[in-house]
Parts: C-alpha cells; sequence; structure tokens
C-alpha cells in the first residue's frame, strides 16, 4: 500500500484545522502557509471533505473552515477515504482478478488481510488523538487576532465623476463633434 500526498495532506490540513479551531473558521490560505501545501490542492482537498461532512465552511469575512463533527468523532480513515484515497495493498483493488481472467495472484489473500489491519488501526486512530499529540509535542498555536469592523459615524464619501475627455485627442474629438 502506497500512501499518496493526498491522503498524508488532508490528514496534516484536518490536525492543523482541528489545532486552530477554537479560534474560529480556520482559512485554507492559513493552513497553506503553515504547511507548505499549495492552496488550490488545498481547495480541492476541502470540497471532498465538506462534501463527505467532515468540514464546513463559513463565507465572507471571517470565514473558513470549521469540523462538521468532534475531532473524537473523526478517524484518520474517514479522512483518507473522504479525499478519494484507495486504502488498498492488493493489486487488483480487491476485486480478486489480480491475473486478469485466471483470478486470484497467489498473495491476494496476504494483501487483503494487510488491508484489513491498515483499516483497524486507521480506525483507532482518531483526529483528537493526533492533536493531543501534536500538543504534548509542544507545538505553538499561535493567537488569531480577532478583527472587528467598527461602524464609522462619518458618512461615505463618493468620489465626483466628471464627464470630461481625457485626453487631447479625445478634447479634440469634443470639439470636432460639436462644429457638425
Amino acid at each position: 500500500m502506497r500512501l499518496t500526498t493526498k491522503g498524508r495532506f488532508a490528514v496534516t490540513a484536518m490536525i492543523d484545522l482541528a489545532l486552530r479551531q477554537n479560534s474560529g473558521p480556520v482559512t485554507l490560505a492559513a493552513i497553506s502557509q503553515r504547511q507548505q501545501i499549495s492552496l488550490s490542492y488545498l481547495e480541492q482537498l476541502f470540497g471532498k471533505l465538506r462534501r463527505n461532512e467532515l468540514v464546513e465552511s463559513t463565507r465572507g469575512p471571517g470565514g473558513g473552515y470549521t469540523l462538521a463533527r468532534k475531532a473524537a468523532d473523526i478517524t484518520v480513515t474517514d479522512i483518507i477515504t473522504s479525499v478519494d484515497e484507495p486504502i488498498d495493498a492488493t493489486q487488483c483493488g480487491g476485486k480478486e482478478n489480480c491475473l486478469g481472467e485466471q483470478g486470484r495472484c497467489m498473495t491476494h489473500d496476504l494483501w487483503a488481510a494487510l488491508n484489513n489491519h491498515m483499516v483497524e488501526f486507521l480506525n483507532s486512530v482518531t483526529l483528537q488523538k493526533l492533536v493531543d499529540d501534536q500538543l504534548a509535542r509542544g507545538i505553538q498555536i499561535e493567537d488569531k487576532p480577532v478583527v472587528r469592523r467598527a461602524i464609522s459615524s462619518a458618512p461615505v464619501v463618493k468620489p465626483i465623476r466628471v464627464n470630461a475627455p481625457n485626453s487631447v485627442f479625445a478634447l479634440g474629438n469634443v470639439f470636432s463633434s460639436n462644429k457638425s
């Protein structure tokens, strides 16, 4: 079995989100910067995580992502399978046609048993455990400044639009059109 960057990045981003969600929604740009993961790649991953109801999004200023469930209720298997990462060590994807029409390969049962152990292990690891491990290692979580937008008592001044030619050529066209 080979875990690709898709699964690794999804788990890493979810740990980052879970560590910081008490401060409000977490932006993908902030996760991207902290974890050195492409923002466009995170957007793809979080689209899948949202469709699988692991995260919720909040739009607008101060928006971002939060967990849709408690971290203790999300397993690593949930995260990996949500981003379409297969947890499979068999050559055939579990279809038992490793050798085509000839059927299963001699090691199919070995790899299928490994799959069962991997899924069992990843199901036993919760996002909360991964967060607790990071906190025990002494990770520092920066305080996110709360941005409050005050309502100003000063009137909004709109710029005055002047309908005048903006070049010598436009000015010449104005004068030539007035002569006709």
